[in-house]
């Protein structure tokens, strides 16, 4: 744990100082994969659409089949008293979780009757809103729901967007655009991605190879409201060389522009700034 970060733990129906120890090495979710997880975020005393996060956690734990055991309204009410032991303005990552501990006869598949839950709040520093990014493509795909649980926020998915992300940075670039199985753009390896063109904002069509996202949605809403036309399309990596203007969207930096994928060039633009101008806005307003 890094000098000066505030790690809370909520666990075993109570609030632990630091990164306490949350699983066993024979519990299914160790050696077997079956977790999920899910990311809000509080900032300046806000924390835009927490029961939105709370809720697809539970989601998820469905599609990985293990049983959720805590409410939305009770993880809720959990998340709100640990944040109480932070300062107001402290910046905090929120990761409520879940784990299979028992498996069936065959041991693959989690028991249905067991399961772990824990809360880690993290004080960790939002991007400063100058953070940029790169993209450029990788040889590595979104998976479908026939190979992978797509429809889960779950950390079995994650090494494939770590392979994304190295490949990229040993390119020099901070991301990858990410294809979906048919080769037409999906997301990035971290991140919902939307692109400007001609003034109107496009991003790429939920078709279940990707999570599309809490903070995604917000940004649609928002920018609909404000009149602008917003579509959800199959899109290529030929239409982002095109755009205007490319940004990402995803719970850890709300938005963060993009200024090159491999070698075209992009300002930070007027819709990117609007979109970040209108999300805290609306947390102001409507995200406690």
């Amino acid at each position: 744990m890094a000098v000066g970060k505030t790690i809370k733990t909520y666990f075993d129906g109570r609030w632990h100082d630091g990164d306490v120890p949350v699983m066993r090495a024979a519990d299914h979710g160790s050696w077997l994969g079956s977790t999920v997880f899910d990311g809000a975020r509080y900032v300046d005393g806000l924390s835009p659409d927490l029961d939105k996060h709370c809720a697809r956690v539970n989601r998820s734990a469905e599609a990985l089949m293990i049983t959720p055991t805590v409410s939305t309204g009770q993880m809720i009410d959990i998340v709100r008293e640990g944040l109480a032991m932070f300062p107001k303005d402290a910046p905090v990552y929120i990761r409520p979780m879940y784990w299979g501990i028992d498996g069936d006869i065959t041991a693959i598949v989690p028991s249905q009757e067991t399961t772990g839950f824990a809360i880690c709040l993290e004080e960790i520093p939002m991007a400063p809103a100058t953070a940029t990014t790169t993209l450029t493509r990788t040889r590595f795909r979104r998976p479908v729901l026939e190979d992978a649980v797509v429809n889960a926020k779950a950390g079995c998915l994650y090494p494939n967007n770590a392979r994304m992300l190295s490949e990229a940075r040993a390119k020099g670039f901070g991301n990858a655009l990410v294809a979906d199985a048919m080769g037409n753009v999906a997301e990035t390896a971290t991140a919902n991605v939307f692109m400007v063109k001609d003034g109107e904002v496009f991003t790429p069509v939920a078709n279940g190879t990707f999570l599309a996202g809490i903070t995604r949605a917000r940004h649609m809403t928002n920018l609909r409201a404000d009149g602008m036309a917003v579509h959800e399309t199959v899109l290529t990596f030929e239409d982002f060389h095109d755009a205007d203007e490319i940004f990402l969207s995803g719970n850890m930096s709300k938005v963060t522009p993009v200024t090159a994928f491999d070698d075209t060039q992009y300002q930070v633009g007027p819709v990117t700034r609007r979109v970040r101008e209108m999300y805290w806005d609306w947390a102001a307003s409507d995200g406690k």
